[in-house]
């Protein structure tokens, strides 16, 4: 079961969206922002049904 979430990326401020499979409880990734191309750690809980948690942050230090 998948679901389509909107956020803002955390380098350009943009409005992005990312499938979510939310059959999977707990999960951790990098993906690249679809407009600035800048690698965003996408960390996510869900309860199979709904996503309960979701974050996006840049990676930089």
């Amino acid at each position: 079961m998948t679901d389509e979430h909107f956020f803002q990326c955390p380098y350009c401020w943009e409005e992005i969206s990312m499938i979510i499979d939310k059959s999977i409880n707990n999960d951790t990734y990098i993906e690249d922002c679809e407009v600035c191309c800048n690698p965003i750690e996408i960390s996510y809980l869900s309860d199979g049904n709904e996503i309960t948690s979701f974050s996006a942050y840049s990676i930089e230090q």
